[in-house]
């Protein structure tokens, strides 16, 4: 693919305070729209089974509205037929707006040759009949989500739901209890966006064109990880997606950017709050460290004894900058920072600010430092908390 001339030269900073403000993270929260409107501008908001403090996609509009209590997030989600999920990014809330752009997914889905696990004869029309005249139901309401304790053997019944999730016959409406709530989607999806009238190049065209406007300006690799597509899938619509070419100081691809994001210089208050590790502003690593010179990764997953910054470090933005770390626990009514990394004392302050909001935001009447990258930090820390919990 030939890349165009940009239209416009970007410093890293404008760069940086592009993104910060198309991710919500720059100038007044919109409180009047809330979670809802945080889903829409964002697109998708990612799903995962940890919780720490609280599940990442109540963490998500925290960051960037504050402490609006967990149960209204899950109502802002799921009421009403406002949104459903599906494989963005990966799983994903998606608003229900966006349901006939993934046509081209289920399209994919519906015509792929080889599963991981084999569908019992019967058991997809079985579900469909039984969602029909119960629904919705959980796994386990439709038989069983699992055949034995291993996690990855399914039931049939598990199986037959899950491929008809990806096929679109079947959308998760809820979590409940985190198991899916699964209903049929002429039930779930208003009846003018229950199609999948847009060919596979008009779907590429919007989820592109939506992928810019909510990164503000990114790389073809930054757009295509948005929702998980290939290159080759962008570069074949960008250019009609309505972004339009710009380069960026240090960044050394071509990048591309929401026009409506050039219009204006990006101005207002900056959050400082604690962000989940799967926060759309930090969830593509090599994203995270061209712009905040920040090296981000999930350690969940490495053993204990390889682990630097924690389980489930979480960075801390201030400023418009990525100032620390810190990796959480609860213990009763305590908040618990296991590990702080801090990026200097001028860290101090916003680290504090940033542990001492969470903890009231999950009802905790106290924080526990334990350990402290920079000893010498350690005191000024605990100063400083004593200081904001009164």
């Amino acid at each position: 693919m030939t890349t165009p001339r940009p239209i416009a030269d970007l410093t890293a900073d404008e760069a940086r305070r592009i993104a910060l403000r198309a991710q919500g993270f720059l100038g007044a929260p919109d409180r009047r729209s809330g979670v809802r409107g945080i889903l829409r501008h964002l697109g998708a908001i990612q799903l995962d089974t940890i919780s720490v403090l609280a599940r990442s996609h109540e963490l998500v509009p925290y960051a960037r509205l504050g402490a609006v209590g967990r149960k209204t997030v899950e109502d802002a989600y799921w009421q009403d037929a406002h949104s459903f999920e599906y494989w963005s990014h990966a799983a994903c809330i998606l608003p229900i707006e966006e349901w006939p752009h993934f046509a081209f997914r289920r399209r994919a889905y519906r015509n792929r040759p080889h599963w991981n696990h084999e569908l019992p004869d019967g058991a997809y029309d079985q579900v469909i009949k039984q969602l029909h005249a119960e629904g919705p139901l959980t796994a386990t309401e439709l038989g069983g989500a699992k055949r034995t304790s291993d996690w990855w053997d399914w039931s049939g019944s598990k199986v037959a739901v899950e491929r008809a999730l990806m096929y679109g016959e079947v959308v998760c409406v809820e979590r409940r209890g985190w198991k899916r709530l699964y209903d049929l989607a002429e039930r779930a999806v208003p009846e003018e966006l229950l199609h999948d009238g847009l060919d596979d190049t008009e779907c590429l065209r919007r989820l592109v064109s939506l992928a810019g406007r909510s990164l503000g300006v990114g790389t073809r690799a930054d757009i295509a990880d948005y929702h998980r597509l290939k290159g080759e899938q962008v570069d074949a619509v960008i250019a009609d997606s309505g972004l339009v070419p710009v380069s960026v100081e240090g960044w050394g691809k071509p990048a591309w950017a929401d026009p409506a994001a050039l219009e204006t210089s990006p101005r207002g208050r900056h959050r400082t709050t604690l962000l989940s590790p799967f926060d759309s502003l930090i969830w593509e690593r090599a994203r995270t460290e061209r712009i905040f010179g920040f090296t981000h990764r999930l350690e969940a997953y490495v053993p204990r004894q390889k682990r630097v910054y924690g389980y489930f470090a979480m960075p801390v933005l201030a400023g418009g900058r990525l100032v620390g770390r810190v990796d959480p626990a609860r213990e009763g009514r305590t908040l618990v920072a296991k590990q702080v990394t801090l990026d200097g004392p001028k860290a101090v302050p916003a680290v504090a600010q940033a542990l001492a909001e969470a903890a009231t935001w999950v009802d905790c009447t106290n924080v526990r430092v334990e350990r402290v990258d920079a000893p010498e930090l350690r005191e000024p820390l605990t100063k400083e908390l004593a200081r904001l919990l009164g």
